[in-house]
């Protein structure tokens, strides 16, 4: 979405939405327009609506509604005529066609009252500062790193790495960290993206199959969080799950192994893509947002065995519409349970972007009754601090808390979907060109020192070289045996399971295995 406003004295174009850009200072209404047109990456194809609305400086509606045109200049040309009969000031905001024109007619008309000020700092108390998705929102003096690995120092987020509701104050913007730690992030980052690929390169060979649902571009999330809290956490997600797999303790062949259906799957082969599972990692669910009840149990456990650890129930902006989150969110708050909801909003569902499916996008805001929090989900340092201070609000007996990761997936919701129908092949690039969270840590490593650039080529080399070890090794891995044993083991935990289970009719019935048959089978 653009915004702009001209007048005789001062001409203001911004940029909102995706990236987040504000640049004052055009020379004149057509440079204005020129700039917003060019900018805004506005695509009206035949067919297409783009929104628009002229005002005069005080605020009076000249014109709003919904147009039909064949190609941007058109726009351009109507609104800088528009200007120039009025000879007053004129506000412009051009909206593209993905976004909802009933709630961009509404943000329109605040905007006009705004601009009628003489200072531009209206627009941002109107439009909001949004979270950034710059990778490198990060800051350090390097002569402050040490040169031990060990030795902690201070990083300096941006200020517009968090948004809060009803919270008094966002998480502090300084924290320290090592050296050592920073490498780590850097290795599982990469490690996860390869194994990711790999994913997809088995998928498309036909090796996988069934659903299969890659995290490409969202790294940060599982990595900033894993590094934020402890083994005794406990974590439930949806079915977008590998990083998380690999964060919480599953090895790249284990989970890859699950994948192909083998014998040395992290689920013995019998889960796929959606299920699976570890110590303190609770899946993996295939279910649209029915993981986050759960979440909201394991919360409850923590708090009934009185243990200072909290529960984090991940959910997408798909799932964020489902009636059970919003149960699970009365639960955990008339409770005061010590449970964190993280939305990855990677801004898409299956076939259509957040904007059309949800009617507030702001969902670190949906809990209501309920503290939000806004994260910069392509930095890893910002979801790091975000998890670390959640968990201490969580755990100190102030209830529940709902964060928000702003993030973005590079490939399609899944392996079925191309991911290019509802979003332009030049937005993927630009995320992928200048907000890649793993370019985007690398880039901080080098110019703070932590790492030379044969350092970075090292951690590189040494997670391609593991990855591709241990895909090969699961490639390698057994069928399991097709026998009635292997299907009935580990539904239940053991020694919890009955006799016999009952089959489709009174004869057919399966009679469990002792405990040391059991134990035979599984190993």
């Amino acid at each position: 979405m653009c915004f702009c406003h001209w007048d005789p004295d001062r001409i203001v174009c911004t940029l909102a939405g995706s990236w987040d850009h504000w640049v004052s200072g055009a020379e004149s209404a057509a440079e204005a327009m020129e700039w917003c047109k060019t900018n805004a990456t506005m695509r009206a194809k035949g067919g297409k609506h783009l929104a628009w609305l002229l005002t005069k400086g005080n605020g009076t509606l000249i014109e709003d509604r919904n147009i039909q045109v064949s190609r941007a200049d058109d726009v351009t040309r109507r609104i800088i005529g528009a200007a120039s009969q009025q000879h007053q000031s004129i506000a412009t905001i051009f909206v593209p066609p993905l976004l909802s024109v009933v709630n961009s007619i509404k943000m329109l008309s605040v905007f006009s009252k705004a601009v009628a000020g003489r200072s531009v700092t209206p627009l941002r108390a109107v439009a909001q500062r949004t979270v950034t998705t710059d990778a490198k929102a990060s800051h350090v003096d390097p002569a402050t790193v040490p040169e031990k690995d060990d030795e902690p120092f201070t990083v300096k987020l941006n200020e517009d790495a968090f948004e809060t509701y009803m919270l008094d104050a966002p998480p502090s913007l300084e924290f320290q960290v090592t050296k050592a730690e920073l490498k780590k992030m850097y290795h599982d980052m990469v490690t996860i993206r390869r194994l990711e690929m790999a994913s997809d390169a088995l998928y498309k060979a036909k090796k996988i199959r069934g659903f299969c649902h890659l995290s490409t571009g969202q790294e940060a999330v599982a990595v900033g969080m894993e590094h934020a809290i402890t083994p005794d956490d406990q974590v439930i997600t949806s079915y977008r799950c590998h990083g998380f797999t690999y964060m919480r303790g599953g090895s790249v062949k284990s989970i890859i192994a699950e994948l192909l259906g083998r014998k040395d799957g992290i689920s013995y082969g019998k889960g796929g893509s959606m299920h699976m599972f570890a110590k303190g990692f609770f899946g993996g669910n295939g279910i649209v947002g029915a993981q986050v009840s759960v979440g909201a149990g394991l919360g409850f456990a923590m708090k009934y065995w009185g243990r200072k650890n909290c529960s984090f129930a991940l959910y997408g902006d798909g799932a964020a519409n489902q009636g059970q989150v919003f149960e699970a969110y009365n639960m955990a708050k008339l409770w005061d349970l010590p449970v964190i909801f993280g939305c990855e909003n990677n801004k898409y569902g299956m076939g259509t972007s957040a904007a059309r499916s949800s009617a507030l996008t702001e969902y670190y805001k949906r809990g209501q009754y309920i503290p939000g929090l806004k994260v910069n989900g392509m930095d890893v340092l910002a979801v790091r601090q975000a998890c670390a201070w959640a968990k201490e609000y969580t755990t100190s007996g102030k209830g529940p808390l709902v964060i928000e990761y702003a993030t973005y997936r590079y490939g399609g919701h899944s392996m079925s979907d191309p991911g290019t129908t509802y979003r332009s092949r030049e937005e993927i690039q630009h995320m992928r060109s200048s907000k890649d969270t793993i370019q985007g840590l690398k880039m901080r490593l080098l110019d703070w020192g932590v790492c030379t650039e044969d350092e970075i080529k090292a951690l590189d080399k040494d997670a391609r070289a593991r990855v591709d070890k241990e895909v090969a090794e699961a490639e390698a891995s057994p069928e399991p045996e097709a026998t009635a044993e292997n299907l009935f083991n580990d539904i239940y935990v053991p020694g919890s399971n009955p006799k016999t289970l009952r089959g489709r009719w009174t004869d057919e019935t399966y009679t469990y295995p002792n405990e040391q048959r059991a134990k035979e089978l599984r190993d």
